[in-house]
């Protein structure tokens, strides 16, 4: 039987990709990664993972408020034998202090929409970017991502499925929901639910197994956010499935993005 994590990891979240991205994004060899609003940190385990199986000693820190996210994210540790290298804590990835450096922070799952008002935003950003300083020895370098969607229908209701392929023969269908928007505020209520089919038989339901009460941040929003906190450069980028060793390309024609699109928005300390 799988929980509504499993689901969402199975059909959400592509690690491997993302862990590329990070890495041929920064450029050179990052050892610390900060997962801020982690939920079961499948970031952190594929870095550590990964970092095992080069054999160099990098390692991450998760990061999030939420317990059944935390508790599922030491469980995840436990069975990819990283738990030495992942370090979870349950704490507000707004109020921890920089006190320990990064070389990479990343937000995925558009949980920078968690954060509500811009004074905040700035605020969390600049922590970041202390944190980032004292990264890579204290000489920096390092760069803050997060991930944010808009186009034609950010502010649509309505939803839609797709099919997942689960481990074991399953089959997990995965709907998205707009369910309420308001572009005056660009605040949004979206939800995820899954639905688990053995044989075309429904075994399991996860009926809004995740609701999410954001503000969608835009992406000049996000990029003026950065630059008044003290990052030197931001760059928007689509495609993050990339292999690894392979540098990502930066966004240069606005045109290509499309009716509907999910960027990464990348800030650099220097």
């Amino acid at each position: 039987m799988l929980d509504r994590f499993e689901c969402y990891e199975l059909c959400v979240q592509s690690p491997r990709h993302v862990v590329a991205f990070l890495r041929g994004v920064h450029g050179n060899e990052p050892v610390v990664l900060w997962e801020d609003f982690a939920g079961s940190a499948a970031i952190s385990c594929r870095w550590a993972q990964e970092a095992i199986k080069r054999g160099d000693a990098a390692r991450a820190v998760a990061v999030d408020l939420d317990p059944d996210a935390t508790d599922r994210a030491q469980k995840r540790a436990l069975e990819a034998n990283v738990s030495d290298r992942v370090a979870i804590t349950r704490d507000d990835s707004t109020q921890m202090p920089p006190d320990a450096g990064a070389d990479v922070i990343f937000v995925g799952n558009f949980s920078i929409g968690y954060i509500q008002d811009r004074p905040t935003l700035v605020a969390y950003l600049r922590l970041c970017h202390q944190r980032l300083q004292r990264g890579n020895a204290g000489f920096g370098g390092g760069i803050f991502v997060c991930d944010t969607y808009g186009g034609a229908t950010a502010f649509k209701l309505g939803g839609f499925e797709r099919r997942h392929p689960g481990r074991k023969g399953e089959v997990i269908r995965y709907s998205w929901m707009h369910e309420s928007a308001d572009p005056l505020t660009s605040m949004v209520v979206n939800s995820i639910s899954f639905r688990v089919e053995v044989d075309g038989e429904v075994v399991q339901e996860w009926p809004r197994a995740f609701v999410y009460h954001w503000r969608l941040w835009s992406i000049p929003e996000l990029r003026d956010a950065m630059a008044e906190a003290g990052f030197v450069s931001s760059w928007v980028y689509k495609d993050i499935n990339i292999a690894p060793g392979q540098t990502p390309e930066p966004v240069s024609d606005p045109s290509t993005l499309g009716d509907d699109w999910i960027v990464l928005v990348v800030g650099r300390v220097n």
